[in-house]
């Protein structure tokens, strides 16, 4: 299959096609248009299919003839193609002109909106995770929030799309968010202003002699941008960096050939994915250059959470089996699939599910995520709540095709001491989190503690 693949990101990239005016011709069109092979009439359930399609046309006519208001062609059928796609699993979609140009800006690392990565849950809208200075983290939106309503109107009955198109808007323009925090008891209504979000890919600090990196998102500018920054880190540090942190929390995903390289980034050798289709000449395996690990193999620590999805899991998966640093955090989101971006006429596209990936061990993360080496929660409230959001969660979600046939990763016995006890959650007097304040963070500083004792291991060992 010729065409680009990547972990594209988020769900919100959905909806309509323009076609002809008449079933008879919306049928022929939809055939041919999408490659669909005439010779399907030659085949045994050829009877079995023309039989479905006469019930679609059936039902088509009916609707337009007597729905209780008048619909036009177009809206018909992009809900119909909508619902074929929708049908398949969460991230299966059609793209129409304009959201087809979104979904491009967005996977360049520009684009419109509040930055939200979202789902739909029971009727409302549900965050996965908010983008790294955007206006939804600046309001402080939580993963696992639910949106309930948009400028004081419900979202329920409202599609994903629906909903997402109307927190969309140029730029400048306010609009209202009523939350239900996943962490508090009543909602709270939010003022927010739409931004042109620029996605900085990469942000780094050095925390005494370690670099720190956070990687927010997947898009065309992320591998370099890692490069970029270990080079920087190197310079501020004069070349005395004990160790990494790569931050892949509340990351969404994005651009498979990106989670390729990032990981490649660290790596000299060794497969970092592959990908399984349904025809075994579209399947892939990506390995790692040599000489690629422009870290140097410096000690590395990796941080995850339920918000860490497709080409983050891509990458810590990677890092994890082949032993090239150790997973801390929660577990992952599990989305193990690859979609793939076809171009249709009428400058619109279609995003289908082409294949699974797996780990280099042979693992699928398909709802199962990444479990961490080191098991930290963000806080004491995260450690007793709810399960957060995951793709298991999600209508339709695939399921994990080997998980009852592969023995699990064999336990690792390269942690360094300090990891037996690294506490599972932070003391009750740890300060509340504040993303200003990297000493807030106990996930970070649990890090940090463990990059150290890494150092102090491999130069023991030295």
């Amino acid at each position: 299959m010729k065409f680009r693949s990547g972990l594209l990101i988020g769900s919100a990239f959905v909806a309509g096609i323009a076609l002809a005016p008449t079933s008879d011709v919306l049928l022929h069109r939809f055939g041919g248009a999408l490659g669909i092979p005439h010779a399907l009439a030659a085949e045994d359930n050829a009877s079995g299919t023309y039989q479905v399609l006469s019930l679609f046309g059936d039902v088509f006519e009916r609707v337009k003839a007597d729905y209780v208001t008048p619909v036009n062609d177009q809206s018909l059928v992009e809900n119909a193609i909508n619902g074929m796609l929708a049908g398949l699993d969460p991230h299966s979609a059609y793209m129409n002109a304009q959201e087809y140009r979104d979904m491009q800006a967005q996977t360049d690392g520009a684009f419109g909106g509040l930055g939200l990565e979202v789902s739909q849950e029971n009727g409302f809208i549900k965050v996965i995770s908010p983008i790294d200075g955007t206006p939804a983290a600046k309001a402080n939106i939580k993963p696992n929030d639910l949106i309930i309503a948009i400028d004081g109107k419900s979202v329920q009955g409202l599609s994903l799309d629906t909903a997402v198109d109307e927190m969309r808007g140029p730029p400048g323009s306010a609009i209202s968010l009523t939350i239900k925090p996943a962490d508090k008891p009543r909602p709270v209504v939010l003022k927010l202003t739409r931004e042109v979000i620029n996605v900085p890919a990469v942000h780094s600090d050095l925390y005494g002699d370690t670099g720190y990196i956070r990687l927010s998102v997947f898009s065309e500018n992320a591998d370099q941008g890692i490069r970029d920054a270990i080079k920087k880190l190197n310079a501020e540090s004069k070349g005395k960096l004990h160790g990494y942190i790569l931050d892949l929390r509340n990351n969404p995903g994005g651009l498979l050939d990106q989670g390729v390289a990032v990981a490649n980034d660290f790596l000299n050798t060794g497969e970092i994915v592959s990908t399984r289709a349904r025809h075994p000449e579209d399947s892939e395996v990506w390995s790692a250059k040599p000489d690629g690990d422009v870290a140097g193999d410096l000690p590395m620590v990796v941080l995850i959470n339920p918000g860490s999805a497709s080409a983050a899991e891509i990458v810590s998966g990677a890092l994890q089996d082949n032993r090239r640093a150790i997973i801390m955090g929660e577990r992952s989101f599990g989305k193990g699939s690859v979609q793939t971006v076809i171009p249709l006429p009428d400058n619109s596209a279609m995003r289908l599910t082409t294949a699974r990936y797996f780990t280099p061990s042979g693992r699928s993360i398909q709802d199962l995520g990444i479990t961490p080496d080191i098991p930290v929660a963000e806080s004491i409230e995260a450690a007793n709540a709810m399960q957060p959001l995951r793709e298991s969660d999600l209508q339709h979600a695939m399921l994990n095709p080997n998980s009852k046939q592969l023995p699990p990763l064999a336990p690792r016995t390269d942690l360094p001491a300090i990891a037996k006890s690294i506490p599972k959650q932070p003391p009750a007097d740890w300060p509340k989190f504040d993303p200003t304040k990297p000493a807030t963070d106990f996930q970070l500083q649990q890090a940090i503690k463990v990059v150290d004792a890494m150092k102090a291991q491999t130069s023991a060992s030295n």
